[in-house]
């Protein structure tokens, strides 16, 4: 049921988390990413949760891979769904800037862990996963989507 939906194109406003990626997940603030409530509810209700890999793109940067967590990470106890995206490091925050996002591949289900270290070892596995899988000829085309190429004056488009 997951994958019906792939590969699924986004885009929106790059907001602030709840802001323990950083200081418990060690996934610095320029390496993460999370959607306006807004753009999270509009796609949730198609895409089920869980850990999955894509391509990214903030602005009319380079296009990058990513892993993408949809879901209220049991571990923390969260109560709204949120999507959080993991990428390469960049040099500034990009919090304001528009996030375009395409979703190719389904890793494995949201679920809860008996420790943050075991939260952190598979952050750790699903980004090897992605990497992987992105590599892959079938995936990479995607990555040269016109979908990245925002027009002039382009604003959220979700």
């Amino acid at each position: 049921a997951a994958m019906r939906h792939l590969p699924y194109f986004c885009r929106g406003e790059v907001m602030k988390g709840f802001g323990r990626g950083s200081k418990e997940l060690g996934i610095p603030t320029d390496e993460r990413a999370n959607f306006s409530e807004q753009v999270v509810e509009s796609f949730l209700s198609s895409i089920s949760t869980g850990t999955y890999y894509g391509w990214a793109c903030v602005g009319n940067g380079d296009v990058h891979k990513m892993v993408l967590i949809i879901g209220c990470n049991p571990f923390y106890k969260n109560i709204k769904k949120s999507v959080v995206r993991i990428l390469p490091y960049f040099k500034d925050d990009f919090y304001g800037e528009i996030l375009s996002i395409v979703i190719i591949g389904y890793i494995r289900p949201e679920k809860n862990f008996s420790s943050l270290e075991a939260l952190i070892s598979a952050i750790q596995e699903d980004t090897v996963e992605a990497k992987r899988q992105l590599d892959l000829p079938e995936h990479l085309k995607l990555k040269e989507d016109n979908f990245f190429h925002l027009p002039e004056g382009k604003t959220i488009n979700h």
